[in-house]
Formats: C-alpha cells, sequence, structure tokens
C-alpha cells in the first residue's frame, strides 16, 4: 500500500463515525413508525427520542476536543465507537420510553465527538494538498450512512409484513436499532488500525514517535516537511489554551463570526434533518402508502449520495460562493412547492374505503364518511379524536392512503430537490467554509462555538417538527421553512465571501480588514 492509499484508507476508518451519525439519522425516521404506537408517544415525545443525539451531540461538540488533547485522538475516538455500540445494544432493547430516550443520549455524545474529532485527526495527518478531499469523506460517510438506513429501513419494513418471519410490528424498531450495533463494531476494531496523531504526539513531546507515523504516513521526505511545518505551529497551538469565549467578540473577528453563524443557523434551521428523521412519515402524509414511503426514503439518501459528490467536483472548481447561494435558492423553491402540494390536498374516506381498512377499530370511522376535508389538519384531529392517539399512530400510513388526494410526484420532487441542493451546499461547504474564515488561533474556539449552535438548533428542529405536522399542518410546516430559505439566501447574497483559490493567509488579512 502507498502513501497516498494508505492516508485515504486511514482517512475512511476515522470518518466512519460520520457513516454511524448517518445510518442513526436515517433508521430513526423507520423506527418511530413503530416504536411510537409501542410506547404510545405523544408528538413532543416523539420529537425527544428523534432530537435527543443531536441534542446531546451539541454539549460533547464542546467539551470532546479538550478531552482529546489529555487522552490522544485515537483513544477518545475508541471511546467514542465503544459508546456507539452501548448505545445501540440499548435502544434494541428499550423497555420504556426513558430507557429508549438515555440510549440515544449515549448516541448522540458519540455523534457530537465523532463529528468534531474525525475532521481534526484527518486533518492533522493530512497534507496540505490533501487536506480538503480527505476531510470531506466524512460527510461522504455521513450521507452514505442515510443510505445504509434507508435501505435497511426498506428490507425490514418488507419482511415485517409477512406473517412468516420472525419481525413483528412489535420488535421491528427494536432490529434496525440493533443491526447498528454491527458497523459500530466495525468502527471501534478498526480504529485500532490506526496511527495516533503525529501533531498530537508532537505536542505531546513524543518527537521520535510522532517521526515515526509520519514518516509511515508520507514517506521520509514529506514526512521530514511535515514536521518543520508542525514545529513552526506549535507556539500558536500553545497559545490556543488562553483563549476565552470573549475573545472571539472582538471587532477584527466580527465580520467573520457573523457570517460563520449565519451558515451555521441556515444549514439547520431549513429542516434538513427534520426531513432526514422524519422521512418515512413524510412520505405516509402524501397518501402514498407504508411500503412506498420507506422506497422513497432510499430514493432520498441515493440523491443525497449522488449530489455529495457533486459538490466534492465542484468545490474547488465552481466556488463556495456559487454553490452556497444556487442550492439556497433551490432549497427555498423546492419547499415551498411541498407547501403548494400539501395546501391542495384533500381529504376524504368513502364507506367503501373505511371498509378496506384492515384493523379491528376501522367501523369508528364511518360517521366520516363521505366527508371532504380541505386540509391534513382537520382531517387528522378527527381521526384521532375518532380512534385515539395510539391506533392512529399505528394505522396513518393505511388510513392517509385511502384518504388523501394529492399530487404526490409534486411532493416527491420537492422533497428531493431540497435534498440534492442540500447536498451540494449547504452540508458539506458550510464546513468548508469554517475550516478556512477563522485565523489558526482562533479556528478551534470559533468552529465549537458555531458547531454547537448549529447542533442546537439542529435537535430544536427536530423537536418541534411533530408538534408542527400535528398543530400547523404540512403545507404551513414547509412554507415557513421555505421562506426561512428564501431570507437566508437574500442575506448570504451580502455577506457570503469567495474563499476558492486562496491562501489561508490570504483569506486571513482580507477578512480582517474588512472588519476593521
Amino acid at each position: 500500500m502507498n502513501n497516498k492509499t494508505y492516508t485515504i484508507f486511514i482517512s475512511f476508518i476515522v470518518a466512519l463515525g460520520g457513516f454511524l451519525f448517518g445510518f442513526d439519522a436515517g433508521i430513526i425516521s423507520g423506527v418511530m413508525s413503530f416504536a411510537g404506537p409501542e410506547f404510545n408517544l405523544n408528538e413532543i415525545q416523539s420529537g425527544w427520542v428523534v432530537s435527543a443525539p443531536s441534542f446531546a451531540a451539541m454539549f460533547a461538540m464542546l467539551f470532546s476536543g479538550r478531552l482529546s488533547d489529555l487522552i490522544g485522538r485515537k483513544k477518545t475516538l475508541i471511546f467514542v465507537a465503544l459508546l456507539y455500540a452501548i448505545s445501540a445494544i440499548l435502544s434494541a432493547v428499550a423497555i420504556s420510553y426513558e430507557m429508549l430516550y438515555i440510549a440515544r443520549i449515549i448516541g448522540g455524545i458519540a455523534f457530537g465527538a465523532a463529528l468534531v474529532l474525525a475532521p481534526m485527526y484527518i486533518a492533522e495527518i493530512s497534507t496540505a494538498e490533501n487536506r480538503g478531499k480527505l476531510v470531506s469523506l466524512q460527510q461522504l460517510n455521513i450521507v452514505f450512512g442515510f443510505f445504509a438506513a434507508f435501505l435497511s429501513n426498506y428490507f425490514f419494513n418488507k419482511y415485517t409484513a409477512s406473517e412468516t418471519t420472525f419481525l413483528t410490528d412489535q420488535n421491528v424498531w427494536r432490529w434496525m436499532l440493533g443491526v447498528e450495533l454491527i458497523p459500530a463494531l466495525c468502527y471501534f476494531i478498526f480504529l485500532f488500525f490506526v496511527p495516533k496523531s503525529p501533531r498530537w504526539l508532537y505536542l505531546k513531546g513524543n518527537f521520535e514517535e510522532a517521526k515515526k507515523v509520519l514518516t509511515q504516513i508520507h514517506g521520509v521526505e514529506r514526512g521530514r516537511l511535515e514536521i518543520e511545518i508542525i514545529d513552526s505551529n506549535i507556539h500558536t497551538d500553545k497559545n490556543k489554551a488562553a483563549l476565552k469565549l470573549k475573545d472571539l467578540l472582538k471587532p477584527s473577528l466580527r465580520f467573520i463570526l457573523i457570517v460563520g453563524l449565519i451558515i451555521g443557523v441556515l444549514q439547520q434551521i431549513t429542516g434538513i434533518n427534520a426531513v432526514y428523521f422524519y422521512a418515512t412519515s413524510i412520505f405516509k402524509q402524501t397518501g402514498i402508502g407504508t411500503d412506498a414511503a420507506f422506497s422513497s426514503g432510499v430514493l432520498l439518501s441515493t440523491i443525497s449520495v449522488l449530489f455529495t459528490f457533486v459538490a466534492i467536483y465542484l468545490i474547488d472548481r465552481m466556488g463556495r460562493r456559487p454553490l452556497l447561494l444556487i442550492g439556497t435558492a433551490g432549497i427555498a423553491v423546492s419547499l415551498l412547492l411541498c407547501a403548494y402540494g400539501f395546501n391542495k390536498a384533500t381529504y376524504q374516506l368513502t364507506t367503501k374505503k373505511i371498509n378496506q381498512l384492515e384493523f379491528s377499530e376501522s367501523q369508528k370511522l364511518l360517521p366520516f364518511a363521505n366527508k371532504v376535508y380541505e386540509n391534513d389538519l382537520d382531517f387528522k384531529n378527527e381521526i384521532k379524536a375518532a380512534l385515539g392517539n395510539n391506533t392512529y399512530n399505528k394505522n396513518d400510513g393505511a388510513i392517509l392512503e385511502k384518504a388523501t388526494k394529492i399530487n404526490a410526484n409534486l411532493i416527491l420532487i420537492g422533497i428531493l430537490g431540497f435534498i440534492a441542493c442540500f447536498a451540494f451546499s449547504l452540508g458539506p461547504v458550510m464546513w468548508v467554509l469554517l475550516s478556512e474564515l477563522y485565523p489558526l488561533k482562533y479556528r478551534g474556539l470559533a468552529i465549537g462555538v458555531i458547531a454547537f449552535i448549529n447542533s442546537l438548533i439542529s435537535s430544536l428542529v427536530q423537536l418541534i417538527f411533530p408538534w408542527e405536522l400535528s398543530n400547523l399542518g404540512n403545507a404551513l410546516t414547509f412554507f415557513i421553512f421555505g421562506i426561512i430559505a428564501l431570507v437566508g439566501f437574500f442575506i448570504m447574497i451580502k455577506i457570503v465571501p469567495e474563499t476558492k483559490g486562496k491562501s489561508l493567509e490570504e483569506l486571513e488579512l482580507e477578512l480582517l480588514e474588512k472588519a476593521v
């Protein structure tokens, strides 16, 4: 294995934490269709179960970097992989809402730490020439994780329908969550084969081991050059410990801090994780049926993978600013298209369709036969009142399939357009920009703060999304997300700089001058 291949191999292993993040985020969209009725969860409880990892992740993001400074990147990542495995096991055997929530909190700690540590480790073993591509492997792993999760959900749902299988509505969600143990254990085992971070070894005074690792990764000549680069920056790293949060409020940093915060907030407040985490539920709202909803999730994740490759190809050719602006405009149009489609939907159950429903309480719906509802909110509220929350949640896919008259293709185009535009813009470009905007001395602190706020917004969006669907309706929920994206587009036209083709030193001078 040559040096280039070895570096890619190491980076890919470390970035598997992103795969597990994407896998969990995707798998939960199918899980809640079964776990929600199992524990009779209301909308807020469902939101807490889904958003728990993001809530825990934002705190892990603040402290994981410092922990890895103390015990090492590799040891911290191995501990993170162990937490992934523990979370998968506890989630699969959860006997209550509280246990499921705690299990997902544990997973969230792993997510937050992995999302910060993997890029840090990869950057520390990379050269300047290949750093961008290697760091982007994490984003690629995240979307691969989503793809694997939706594919897994599709097959679990398909084989649950068979009466001869051991999978049932009561236990299938446990298998959905438990299967995450397999990649978690692979991640845990493979991490023992990656070297310690040479930069961390150098900071700890283990110069000989650091040189040995660098030679192993890059070869003798390039390894010697990397040691010289590390040596020239060591004093800057030591000064980072003295930084305080208020240092980010300096006038010279104000402009780039505002840019980073706006992009960090916009990435999540447009609802990307709500769509990912609740994809199956959203597609069921269109009345296409449960099976089609699961298969649409596979299509959604495939689009995400393809357009992430588009981002990797274009980001150094087209530039960061054009990708962000084109993508955000596309996100706004796609979300507003969804809002329009849901707004035009009507809902009606005929006596014939009610009799075709296969659950015992279906006859309670006969008083609503032939009544036409102009929006999903009124329809779902009356049906829930008649059946009860638990019965409705178990059969919502079948009920909506019978009752909904909607242009489902329009909604599908809107959702897939949103995912595609996000995958080549706000998704990967945000992290690239954050690594370029800030001076080296402040970079770690600034990215940590913005990642914390980014994760906070993500958890809040996931938490309230089920409540929005139940209290505001599908159309208004997507309209709000679309308007937020549109406002964000016009703000970014004004403030987002182009960083393509400029050295970090050039950017530091240019952007700090803009703030003065």
